[in-house]
């Protein structure tokens, strides 16, 4: 059975990290599984919009130390650093591929857990989830995977210093609080929000929801307002050239649900 569980309906994939036994925990596997499936998205045309959970009671637990071995045993820093790279390449992709990935937090999202949350553009959290930079807790920096990057970004820096020099956890209401997550929903209903997100992000044309998460993304880190303007302009220009812009307009004032063409290249 493979770690990482993807079921594609329609245009959307379901991709649930499938560990519950060890609450979803970052396995060699599980990496290996999540990094090549978000690379990959990449170049996939056939899939918009991607739905992320963990199975079981756990979204994801982090890295999974036992697994992992003696942590005394020492190997060349080169090995060190490729297997690093090995798992931060995974929200690299997640940020880079232009599918809007929703998060489906519905428990502990701890360490690497905590940092593909963070990778996910939409956030939705049961009421149990509980989320931390872990890696602190262990002996190392908590600025791992990414979190350095998101988690100031999402709730300024006094309150990412807060939880990354602690270890402690963002409960659900916390992170609701600061805008961390989009929604705070009991488990048996968090596939159904997830699916009314999924049903509007499809309502826009496949290319304007791509340029969509490409420009947001880049303008986070734009040096300016005109910078950011400067990348809107060219991507509405890009959108109103496609052959899907008229029909999302007919759709609108015909007040029906939009068929797009279905484009492979």
């Amino acid at each position: 059975m493979a770690d990482l569980e993807l079921r594609q309906e329609g245009e959307v994939v379901w991709a649930t990290m499938n560990r519950p036994g060890r609450l979803n925990a970052l396995s060699r596997g599980l990496v290996t599984e999540l990094r090549e499936f978000f690379v990959g998205l990449y170049w996939r045309r056939d899939v918009r919009v991607v739905v992320l959970s963990g199975a079981g009671e756990a979204f994801c637990a982090g890295l999974d130390l036992k697994e992992r071995g003696d942590p005394q045993a020492r190997g060349s820093v080169g090995a060190g650093l490729t297997r690093q790279r090995e798992i931060s390449e995974i929200v690299i992709a997640m940020r880079r591929c232009p599918q809007p990935i929703v998060a489906c937090v519905n428990g502990a999202a701890a360490g690497g857990g905590f940092a593909l949350a963070l990778a996910s553009d939409v956030r939705i959290a049961a009421p149990e989830a509980r989320m931390n930079a872990a890696f602190i807790r262990i002996g190392l920096s908590a600025c791992d995977i990414g979190v350095s990057y998101f988690l100031p970004r999402m709730v300024g820096s006094s309150v990412a210093a807060e939880y990354m020099l602690t270890g402690r956890f963002i409960d659900a209401e916390r992170a609701y609080q600061l805008g961390l997550v989009s929604r705070v929903v009991p488990r048996e209903q968090m596939a159904s929000e997830a699916q009314g997100f999924v049903d509007d992000m499809l309502h826009a044309t496949p290319l304007g929801l791509r340029l969509t998460k490409e420009a947001l993304n880049h303008a986070i880190d734009a040096q300016g307002l005109e910078a950011a303007i400067a990348m809107e302009d060219r991507n509405q220009i890009l959108a109103s050239q496609d052959g899907d812009f008229q029909e999302g307009v007919r759709a609108f004032l015909e007040k029906r649900p939009p068929v797009y063409e279905t484009r492979e290249g």
